[in-house]
């Protein structure tokens, strides 16, 4: 083990730019995610088994109707839209956090499938897309025989 050198200098740069990175985590994305008009974010996962790709979709307060999914190539789109309800004209509102507007999401899927035998169901704000893997993907079973040998063992 080599015995190297103390240098305050690097360490003072570690920690600036640990305080940098922090900066950026917390002021910068909240102030992007506040200036980025009616545009949301949409939080996802996606996994994929033998036959199928299933993407599970956040979507509380959306109502099943104002949810257009599409595929094109790729390509998942997901697209939702809140309506704002009637704002109350003589209410004092202390806090208002509730966002309305549409939200977007395209997401590559990994492996081609079929879109036209997709399936969505939605349910307590959770929108589960189902995605048949096309045949071509599909993982083929290949058995494996025992070659037949001559008499003792010789071809």
């Amino acid at each position: 083990m080599a015995i190297v050198r103390w240098d305050p200098f690097r360490e003072m740069m570690t920690l600036r730019n640990v305080m940098d990175r922090m900066f950026e985590d917390s002021m910068v994305r909240r102030l992007q995610s506040a200036t980025d008009g009616t545009e949301g974010f949409l939080p996802l996962d996606m996994y994929q088994t033998d036959n199928e790709v299933v993407i599970k979709a956040s979507l509380p307060g959306m109502k099943p109707e104002n949810v257009d999914i599409s595929i094109t190539g790729d390509v998942l789109t997901i697209r939702a839209e809140q309506q704002q309800e009637e704002e109350a004209k003589d209410e004092n509102y202390i806090v208002r956090e509730r966002r309305y507007g549409s939200t977007t999401r395209a997401i590559q899927i990994p492996v081609a499938v079929q879109g036209d035998k997709a399936e969505a169901t939605f349910e307590n704000g959770i929108l589960v897309l189902t995605l048949p893997k096309a045949e071509e993907v599909k993982p083929k079973q290949i058995k494996v025989t025992p070659k037949a040998t001559i008499e003792g063992g010789k071809k």
